[in-house]
């Protein structure tokens, strides 16, 4: 089988001699489409993939229709809302991701985040500690896990709120339960958000729910840019001097937001799954999981059933 490595942002070449060994050992041949610029060269090199591996590359249904033998895609890394699952599905693809191998990389750089937040971003003056204060996390998966795990070192007071993961999975790993996102807002001092962006989570986080932090409250987003109301947030904090937002996604309005002065930042792009044990972990999952699909029809990870 033929699979296509194609990633507009490249692996660490220790991840791609990596993922080159299990495929090989797998009696596969590996392409590589690395730091293409135009669309064209993505579906060219597709045309003749029966598996390909992507990071950020948006997979849409031209994509899909240029991919004759195209048998499955693996996201290297937890969200796929870059792939299109409904042309996957039309075309007969399976769609799978890997979740779990960026979460400890993700969830150390909240920490990172939140100290530079509460430090008042080093500018000298005097800020807080974050041991005794109360931190909730908007989802309790992969991510989610990782960063409670890390605010107990800190000595934080951890809540979450998942809709899909019941109550007492959230308690048995020491961390409070609570009834519902609002409640969640309402009573932590920081807030984490680890949603995927779906319908039902798009511009989620508005005036109301973020309104209901105490004084003093930091939000923070390491999921996706979508689940913000930029429009609402941006009122929200103009009204409510006490409040900070930090991100490891861009807002659109970017701009608007940098002229709340000591209570805005934003990585200059998107950093979570940016260490090299993260690329490596996500890389070769990636490459195992195609193996195991084409030696006895392993769907464990599929996403688009």
């Amino acid at each position: 089988m033929k699979i296509l490595i194609a990633t507009e942002k490249p692996f660490a070449s220790a991840a791609v001699a990596r993922m080159r060994d299990e495929i090989e050992k797998a009696g596969h041949e590996l392409e590589l489409l690395e730091k293409y610029s135009e669309k064209s060269q993505l579906l060219s090199a597709v045309s003749e993939a029966d598996a390909l591996i992507v990071r950020s590359d948006k997979i849409d249904a031209e994509v899909f229709e240029a991919a004759k033998q195209l048998k499955i895609v693996v996201r290297a890394g937890a969200g796929y809302d870059n792939i299109d699952l409904n042309a996957a599905i039309a075309h007969h693809v399976v769609v799978e991701n890997t979740p779990g191998q960026n979460a400890n990389a993700v969830a150390e750089l909240v920490f990172g985040l939140l100290v530079y937040a509460v430090r008042n971003f080093y500018n000298g003056k005097s800020g807080c500690e974050l041991k005794g204060r109360k931190i909730g996390l908007l989802a309790f998966g992969n991510v989610g896990r990782n960063v409670a795990r890390i605010a107990k070192g800190f000595d934080m007071d951890v809540y979450a709120y998942d809709a899909y993961c019941p109550a007492d999975v959230i308690e048995a790993a020491g961390v409070h339960p609570v009834r519902n996102q609002e409640e969640l807002f309402a009573t932590c001092d920081v807030v984490s958000l680890h949603i995927p962006a779906t319908p039902e989570t798009r511009n989620s986080i508005d005036h109301a729910l973020v309104g209901k932090m105490k004084k003093g409250g930091v939000l923070i987003n390491t999921a996706r840019k979508e689940i913000i109301n930029e429009a609402e947030l941006l009122r929200l904090l103009s009204e409510r001097e006490d409040l900070k937002f930090i991100t490891d996604i861009k807002p659109d309005a970017h701009e608007d937001f940098l002229k709340l002065e000591g209570r805005y930042f934003s990585t200059p792009k998107k950093m979570g799954a940016q260490t090299a044990e993260a690329n490596l972990n996500a890389g070769v999952a990636a490459a195992c999981q195609i193996n195991a699909f084409f030696k006895d029809g392993c769907t464990k990870f599929q996403v688009n059933k």
